[in-house]
């Protein structure tokens, strides 16, 4: 591989860890070593969400940046008498994405390697090939030739299961590959926004926090949501990228290198008008291009953030990403400068004055 820069190198080391919901051990070190030396301090709630305090203005608003750690993966659940494990999908799988993938199941003894695997299609009759297979009837080969075998390989129910896949520049050296863009980008997103800000004396308190457990219901982002009680909050997470074959304007909007997504409403949340506008003004003013999307199938940390306390104005920002919940994805390294340079010059323009404005007209 090609040498990195240091924001590559960042982008690698997020999206290289392993870490499942409930399992956001690893991330969890590499994103509070990023982002630690832009911090006044770092506080954990008590799920284990990371919550990295940069005060401007000391008596100013709350204003908490939030990506997530967890990326989807796989929990073992059972050990049969010939070594193959049986799982449990955490998070959102498609499983026609699934099969003859390698996974790493993470043990106290040491990394695994395995390999997702099912019937082979040709003992199976002309009709049931025709249909996908069922999540339940998958297994993980890890090679052991018994229950005893990969026990003493220290392979235990409970342990994740993580799909391998290294960070991969393209030929199109805008184009990154890797696992966990989903939410791993958002967690860089926060790292570089207080790194912006280190010499800034920006008018509020900045939180940069990373939320443990969004792919199981935005659990971290409730917990880490009332221990900061923000007065705005911004969402930061992937978004769907409709630029592939097949794929119409009308079912996904969004394009890769086209800038930040604004999020107009997704299943967990109607974004917050005042504080679109302001993110959408900023963007105009500055030139930073930017696009609209709606997600009715899904939702992002805000969705829990603007419902902590006693609510504040939320808003989703997202990165057009190919093939979420995959063990690849693609995301366009425009698309992230550009998002972590207007979140930035929003947080500026966040005085009280602003955030009272925003709230209560």
């Amino acid at each position: 591989m090609e040498k990195l820069d240091e924001t590559l190198t960042m982008l690698k080391e997020l999206t290289d860890a392993k870490g499942i919901p409930g399992n956001e051990y690893e991330p969890r070190e590499v994103m509070k070593k990023y982002i630690a030396p832009y911090a006044d301090e770092i506080e954990t709630d008590g799920l284990g969400s990371i919550i990295a305090k940069k005060a401007g203005d000391a008596n100013g608003p709350k204003i908490m940046i939030a990506g997530h750690l967890d990326e989807v993966g796989f929990m073992i659940t059972q050990i049969d008498k010939n070594g193959f494990l049986r799982f449990q999908t955490v998070g959102g799988w498609w499983s026609q994405v699934m099969l003859a993938q390698r996974v790493t199941i993470v043990t106290t003894k040491g990394d695994i390697t395995g390999v997702i695997g099912s019937k082979p299609p040709h003992i199976l009759s002309p009709e049931a090939r025709k249909k996908p297979v069922e999540i339940k009837d998958m297994f993980i080969d890890i090679g052991a030739s018994s229950r005893e075998e990969a026990l003493e390989w220290g392979v235990r129910p409970g342990d994740m299961a993580v799909p391998y896949f290294e960070f991969t520049v393209m030929n199109n050296e805008k184009h990154l590959l890797a696992k966990a863009w989903d939410n791993r980008i958002g967690c860089a997103i926060a790292i570089d926004v207080l790194k912006n800000l280190k010499d800034e004396n920006h008018p509020n308190v900045v939180y940069g926090v990373a939320t443990v457990q969004e792919e199981v219901g935005l659990r971290g982002a409730k917990t880490a949501g009332n221990k900061v009680q923000p007065d705005i909050s911004i969402a930061v997470d992937v978004g769907i990228a409709g630029d592939t074959p097949g794929v119409s304007e009308k079912e996904a909007m969004g394009k890769m290198g086209d800038g930040p997504q604004i999020i107009l409403y997704d299943a967990s949340m109607v974004s917050h008008k005042g504080l679109r506008e302001l993110v959408t003004k900023t963007a105009d003013e500055l030139g930073i291009p930017y696009q609209f999307d709606a997600i009715p199938g899904g939702g992002t940390d805000a969705g829990s953030i603007h419902l902590a306390n006693e609510g504040a104005p939320s808003l989703a920002i997202t990165i057009a990403t190919r093939y979420i919940h995959t063990h690849a994805g693609i995301l366009h390294r425009d698309d992230f400068e550009n998002a972590v340079k207007l979140i930035t010059e929003v947080i500026k323009r966040l005085d009280r004055k602003t955030v009272d404005k925003i709230t209560f007209e």
